[in-house]
């Protein structure tokens, strides 16, 4: 049985703060930072092995499913708020709608949402629907919009350019707004923190500025030392190769090519002042990372 705790916040009484994802990119900095403000934090996952590995045994721990209702009830017994991040291998927006239901029932106070920037435009990805539901059910929310992901070639991507020297991405000069994950964790804690605060809001946060892969290319080359090229190739010839020969799942590749449609249309160049105003200090730039991440190409 996990124990309840409760601390007291501006004289008000918080339970915990539900972190799904927590063995993500994004859920493990949201709990990193929220345990660094003093929150009492729950961290869920379907694999609880690598929560344990790492968070240690101190942390509240809970095995956690989308797929499993069953699940729901002990994950979220005495939480008021909730970080809600789509797994990447559902592509269905219905697959989230049972959880998002049973938080309804918990009258939480804050429930952020990790979406995706320019979302409000775009009804393609799952995301847009996500958010139209969490607004219908009249959940108090926080939807946090970033720009893509660093770690998306720290991740994804760092097989070809570890092995291969090549950056494939199918986006051709289109510019991108990187963002950290762990600026993203850490915007989104803050969120949490003072949920009375961030009730019934959407923030769009990037990177510092919007670079091509041209660019990352030459910063990746000049930060480990040998050449990585970018490759201008076609978008189903990426596709294709992701599925068969990388052996990406079906659905997730489906979710990455419509994220990189967008890329190519414009809609991943905006750069915005939103993490500068809120967290009062520069979100991470792109050597910066690099620098910080050096053995995922080595």
């Amino acid at each position: 049985m996990i124990k309840v705790y409760y601390i007291k916040y501006r004289g008000k009484i918080w339970g915990k703060i539900l972190i799904t994802g927590a063995n993500g990119n994004v859920g493990q900095y949201v709990a990193k930072y929220a345990l660094q403000n003093g929150d009492n934090v729950i961290v869920a996952a379907r694999n609880i092995e690598k929560l344990t590995l790492l968070f240690g045994q101190e942390v509240n721990k809970v095995k956690f499913d989308f797929a499993d209702t069953t699940t729901f009830e002990p994950a979220l017994e005495n939480v008021d708020r909730v970080f809600l991040m789509r797994p990447p291998y559902m592509g269905d927006y219905h697959d989230l709608i049972p959880f998002i239901e049973a938080v309804k029932q918990h009258h939480i106070k804050l429930i952020c949402f990790l979406s995706l920037m320019g979302i409000e435009h775009n009804p393609i990805p799952p995301h847009y629907k996500i958010e139209k539901e969490i607004k219908h059910l009249h959940i108090p929310y926080s939807f946090i919009r970033p720009s893509f992901f660093m770690q998306n070639i720290s991740g994804v991507h760092a097989l070809e350019i570890k092995n291969f020297n090549r950056i494939i991405v199918p986006v051709g000069n289109a510019l991108t707004s990187f963002i950290d994950t762990e600026d993203i964790g850490k915007f989104s804690a803050r969120i949490l923190h003072e949920p009375m605060n961030f009730q019934n809001t959407a923030y769009e946060i990037t990177g510092p500025e919007a670079i091509g892969y041209n660019k990352v290319a030459k910063i990746m080359s000049e930060e480990l030392h040998r050449s990585i090229i970018y490759p201008k190739l076609n978008s189903r010839v990426v596709q294709r190769y992701w599925t068969e020969i990388r052996g990406l799942d079906k659905k997730y590749v489906k979710v990455m090519g419509m994220l990189y449609f967008m890329t190519r249309r414009g809609l991943a160049k905006r750069t915005s002042s939103t993490y500068y105003q809120v967290m009062g200090e520069e979100p991470t730039n792109f050597r910066q990372f690099v620098k910080k991440h050096l053995r995922s190409w080595q």
